[in-house]
């Protein structure tokens, strides 16, 4: 049957007039956006990013701000019931429609539906939004709450006092963290639309899934609110299926249900393990017409009793598939800024870096319907946290009522995505109680206190998504347990910061064996280009103001320098400081992921910290603010390669000091080869190793074939330490049966800094083919993290090298952005790098 239409959407963006009475401002602003994109176009402040601006601009989160505009409505627009849809209100405002107050938000998180029946008139009509200041709400409700509930200490970054950022509902990390700026954004965001409805209106549009032998069974359940009772006509439409119903409503909200069989489907997989078919499922409510892209995928996560301890490790259509990625924050601190381009672009780069796995971290926020469709597209799995992170929360009926319609709410928005794979309770929150004095005095009323929140954040998924686990919180050791989950390694995920904040030795990684690594980071600076957007070259020092601002954890600057003193001989200027930070943010990781995958099926994920930039500033980041591909990125590409070979240095008798902690710096007694295949097919390869002298000689140490089953890891060879010469390390390449490279690595058992390394003479070479720049590459000596860079935006296919006397190498350039050029675009910026060139 042929639906009616009679059901209709008024978008009411544009341009709204932006005032603050207490400063005599007025200016324009567009919706949905925010208050310093609008200032910033207006020329009213100056860069948030540039120096010290940040404390300049820090009026702007403390003054009152109001938007006001105009829409024109016909009468056919106002025929029937009217909702107006606003979400995303950042974050404490007043709404009124022709001058009358129609409702009060206090959740960014949440989309309100506001029933404006009869209070929108043909012809023009008059939207104001009041915002009130965030801070200061959030103080008076911590003031007025009967037990004291301390802040994270992220927010008091140089020297900022903090904002009770667990008393409002917002991203947490507005009010910044120790990586972030803390602006305190304020604005809409999300969909602004006067809906009309006959009867009644799209509330949400579920889908289950069960597989069977050559079928999927789809169960679609629909949210529909009505405005009173009646009859409603509703199609679905999927596979070239349509599924019309004649419904009776009752006033309130209606579920109704209908299953469809999709026959001989195509299984979505994640990025690397297959395609990612999607169909799309078309939702007619009499003319309100809603798409969402369904892939056929069946994932659950296996949580047993294993030999160990527990299991923590994600089966995806029948296969246990290892989860290798990153963690994900908001793309801007200036939400206008986090644009569909610039987020495709940074998700394209989590892909080419192999990456099968984003964590969306509980200080951030839920993000655009557009971004889980961009994760479904390219095969991105999504561990969603909830929006809760480092420290606790208030459990008052009032908190949690709003809390319950913000989690009910977004997952009945996401939960039809292929791409969610797991949903979790908070980030670090339990743990948060060891963190402060006024919790770790009372623990029992704390503990008490996050139970509440958590429990309803567990209930509300197993009523609205029982498909997908709810797991607790991150890391956690598992349902109801409340120890401490940072350390332990035998079940659950894992947090290991020790590396990082307790200045370990980057092989402290080796000592700890997680069944699922879901935190953990080192830091570098930001790529020099980007410090000169941000730096008078006055200020490029890392004791800098400028540079320590663009520094927001505590002694970051110090422990970078420090750790290239154990690692590296100093570097001889600012620049190549920079890119040895880099280069050695890039070794932590590639230390703890090769030897945490080469566990395999003990570890069965590792998501570090962090894949993106809010800002420009010193952090854990693999990208730069903006994108670009910073060095341990381009080593991502390697140690997360499906089918991989690594070192893994074996000490016989471990050394422990007093404490019972490994002594640094033990050289091993063998070097033990493990090849990694993550596919779902055996592989065959041979590999071949070679012990390489700094000044070039070289001789093969082994040479062999090895089968490495289906999504399996094992040694393929062992290497005595004692047959290394001093000056020696191992270089290897395993390729195919049929010969092709497969990848490269290489293994120094002792610290750069103990090399005598050789200058080398570096020749490159333009060329263009099939469309695409190529650098050539050769070198005379042994250049170590051999890195090309251009001023055009884009990568090239492998960076950070160890470029050998005698191995060309040919680098593929890929554009970002969708630009296209040719090497003659290139050559004039190219820039060539290498470790001997830092001291």
């Amino acid at each position: 049957m042929a639906v009616p239409t009679y059901n209709s959407a008024l978008d009411l963006g544009g341009t709204f007039t932006l005032t603050a009475p207490a400063r005599d401002i007025e200016t324009t602003m567009n919706l949905p956006g925010d208050v310093h994109h609008a200032l910033l176009a207006a020329n009213l402040i100056p860069d948030p990013y540039f120096g010290e601006n940040e404390k300049t601009v820090m009026w702007v989160n403390e003054t009152a701000w109001s938007v006001e505009g105009q829409f024109t409505a016909t009468d056919a627009d106002i025929d029937g019931y009217l909702t107006l849809t606003l979400a995303e209100v950042d974050c404490i405002a007043t709404v009124f429609l022709n001058g009358e107050e129609i409702a009060r938000t206090d959740n960014s998180f949440v989309r309100n539906d506001l029933d404006v029946t009869g209070k929108v008139l043909a012809g023009e009509n008059t939207l104001r939004i009041d915002f009130d200041i965030a801070p200061d709400v959030a103080k008076a409700r911590a003031d007025a709450h009967p037990f004291p509930i301390p802040f994270t200490k992220n927010y008091q970054t140089n020297g900022l006092k903090g904002i009770h950022m667990n008393f409002i509902r917002k991203a947490a990390c507005h009010a910044g963290w120790d990586w972030g700026i803390c602006l305190m954004p304020i604005g809409v965001y999300g969909t602004m639309s006067l809906r009309k409805a006959r009867l009644a209106r799209q509330e949400s549009v579920q889908v289950d899934q069960a597989h069977g032998q050559n079928s999927v069974e789809l169960s679609i359940k629909t949210r529909l609110f009505a405005f009173a009772r009646g009859e409603v006509e509703l199609e679905h439409t999927i596979d070239g299926q349509v599924i019309a119903d004649r419904l009776v409503v009752e006033k309130g909200e209606n579920v109704f249900t209908h299953n469809v069989t999709i026959k001989d489907p195509k299984i979505w997989w994640p990025a690397g393990q297959g395609e990612q078919p999607l169909y799309d499922l078309t939702t007619n409510l009499e003319g309100e017409m809603t798409t969402r892209k369904i892939g056929l995928r069946d994932l659950n996560w296996v949580v047993e009793k294993d030999e160990i301890d527990h299991s923590f490790k994600c089966r995806i259509n029948g296969r246990d598939v290892t989860m290798m990625g990153a963690n994900w924050i908001p793309a801007d601190a200036i939400p206008s800024r986090a644009t569909p381009a610039v987020v495709r672009d940074l998700l394209e780069s989590a892909k080419a870096a192999n990456m099968n796995m984003l964590r969306i971290w509980g200080g951030g926020q839920y993000e655009p319907d557009w971004f889980y469709d961009l994760c479904d597209e390219l095969g991105i799995l999504i561990w969603h946290d909830f929006m809760f992170a480092c420290m606790s929360y208030p459990s008052d009926r009032t908190f949690l009522k709003s809390v319950e319609t913000e989690i009910t709410q977004q997952v009945r928005r996401l939960s039809h995505h292929a791409c969610i794979a797991l949903w979790c309770g908070d980030n670090e929150v339990i743990g948060s109680l060891d963190w402060y004095p006024e919790t770790k005095a009372d623990k029992e009323r704390y503990i008490a206190n996050y139970d509440r929140l958590n429990s309803m954040l567990h209930r509300i998924v197993e009523d609205e998504d029982p498909v997908r686990r709810f797991w607790p919180s991150s890391p956690s050791l598992g349902y109801m347990d409340f120890s401490d989950g940072w350390h332990s390694d035998t079940r659950g995920d894992l947090h290991y910061w020790d590396v990082w904040h307790s200045a370990k030795s980057f092989e402290a990684y080796r000592t700890v064996n997680p069944r699922f690594a879901s935190e953990f980071g080192f830091q570098s600076f930001t790529s020099m280009n980007v410090v000169e957007t941000f730096a008078e070259e006055k200020d490029r020092n890392p004791s800098s103001p400028v540079m320590e601002n663009h520094q927001r954890n505590a002694g970051g600057n110090a422990r970078i320098l420090e750790t290239m003193t154990r690692y590296f001989r100093f570097p001889r200027d600012f620049e190549q400081m920079v890119f040895l930070s880099q280069i050695q943010q890039g070794l932590a990781i590639k230390t703890a992921i090769e030897y945490w995958r080469s566990t395999k099926p003990r570890c069965m994920g590792t998501l570090y910290w962090q894949i993106n930039d809010i800002w420009p500033v010193a952090s854990w980041s693999s990208l730069d603010y903006g994108g670009q591909w910073k060095l341990m990125h381009y080593m991502a590409r390697r140690f997360f390669n499906l089918v991989n070979v690594v070192a893994v240095p074996q000490v016989t008798e471990v050394q422990t000091n007093s404490r019972g902690t490994p002594v640094e710096g033990q050289l091993p007694d063998q070097i033990a080869l493990r090849a990694i295949n993550d596919t779902g097919k055996a592989a065959s390869i041979a590999l071949e190793v070679t012990a390489v002298k700094v000044t070039g000689e070289s001789r093969v140490v082994f040479s062999g074939n090895s089968a490495v089953g289906p999504d399996a890891a094992i040694t393929v060879a062992d290497i005595p330490f004692a047959d290394l010469a001093e000056d020696e390390f191992l270089y290897f390449v395993w390729k195919d049966a049929q010969g092709n490279i497969l990848g490269e690595n290489d293994y120094f058992p002792k610290p750069y800094k103990a090399y005598e390394l050789v200058g080398a003479d570096i020749r490159a070479e333009w060329s263009d083919r099939d469309g695409k720049a190529v650098l050539r590459l050769e070198a005379d000596k042994p250049a170590f993290f051999t890195t090309a860079s251009v001023d055009a935006p884009g990568y090239f296919s492998d960076n950070a090298i160890t470029l050998l006397p005698g191995r060309p190498v040919e680098l593929t350039f890929l554009p970002r952005h969708g630009q296209s050029v040719r090497s003659s675009d290139l050559a004039g910026s190219l820039k060539v790098q290498h470790l001997a060139e830092t001291f």
